[in-house]
C-alpha cells in the first residue's frame, strides 16, 4: 500500500473513532484541538486537490452526514437548552440547466442542508435549507447561497406517525447572503470543508433513507 494512502486511512480511522466517542459533543462549539490536528493532517494529504472539476464531481455529489464541526454549526451554536440534535446532514446534487441559466453560471451544485431536532414536549422536527454552490474554473472554493428554508414536524408529541406538512419559506433575492466554502479534502467516503471563518466541517458519506432511523436515545441535550 502506498505510504500516503496508509497514513490517510489511519488518520481517518482515528478521526472516526474520536468523533464516535464524542457523539454530539463533536458538533458543539467546544475546544477540540486534537481533532483539528488530525483534520489538518488529512488536508495535507488531500487526494483530490480540485474537487469541483467535472472529473471529480461524482466524488462530491451524494448524501453526507456531519460528524464534526470545530466551532459548532449555525444550529448548534444558537439553540436553547433542552433540545436534542439527532442528525445533521448535507445532500449535494448536480444543478440542472434551468438552475444554471437562472444564476447565469456555467457550473453549479444544488445543496440541501438538513437537521433533525427534538423539542421539549413538541417532539421531532426537521429543518432544511435549500441553496446552491457556484464557482468559476479549477478551484477548491465555491460561493454558497441559500434561497429557501423549510420546517416540518415529523414526530409530534413523541408519536412517530404524527406529521404536519412542511412549511416552505423562500428567501427574497435581495436578502440572500453568499459565503465562501472550501472543500479541503475529498475521497470516496470522507469530505472536509472550511467555512468563510475557517470553521472545519467533517462529513462521512452516508445514505439517508430515513433520518429518524439514525437517531439514538443517548444523544446529547444542548
Amino acid at each position: 500500500m502506498n505510504l500516503n494512502i496508509e497514513i490517510r486511512e489511519n488518520l481517518k480511522q482515528d478521526l472516526l473513532n474520536r468523533t464516535t466517542t464524542l457523539g454530539q459533543q463533536a458538533l458543539l462549539p467546544t475546544e477540540k484541538s486534537e481533532l483539528d490536528g488530525i483534520v489538518q493532517q488529512l488536508e495535507a494529504l488531500n487526494p483530490t486537490p480540485l474537487p469541483l472539476t467535472p472529473e471529480n464531481r461524482s466524488l462530491l455529489l451524494g448524501d453526507w452526514k456531519l460528524l464534526y464541526a470545530s466551532n459548532g454549526t449555525v444550529i448548534t451554536r444558537r439553540l436553547p437548552g433542552g433540545i436534542i440534535i439527532h442528525a445533521i446532514w448535507q445532500t449535494l446534487s448536480a444543478a440542472g440547466e434551468a438552475a444554471l441559466s437562472a444564476t447565469g453560471n456555467s457550473e453549479g451544485i444544488v445543496a440541501s442542508n438538513g437537521a433533525e431536532l427534538e423539542l421539549p414536549l413538541l417532539g421531532r422536527v426537521q429543518l432544511q435549507a435549500q441553496g446552491h454552490w457556484q464557482w468559476q474554473g479549477k478551484t477548491q472554493t465555491a460561493t454558497v447561497a441559500f434561497d429557501a428554508f423549510s420546517l416540518q414536524a415529523t414526530g409530534l408529541f413523541q408519536q412517530a406517525h404524527w406529521e404536519l406538512p412542511a412549511l416552505h419559506i423562500p428567501v427574497l433575492e435581495g436578502l440572500r447572503r453568499e459565503a465562501a466554502w472550501q472543500t479541503s479534502y475529498l475521497d470516496l467516503d470522507l469530505r472536509i470543508g472550511r467555512g468563510a471563518t475557517g470553521n472545519l466541517f467533517v462529513f462521512a458519506r452516508s445514505p439517508l433513507p430515513s433520518i429518524s432511523s439514525q437517531c439514538h436515545p443517548g444523544n446529547t441535550v444542548i
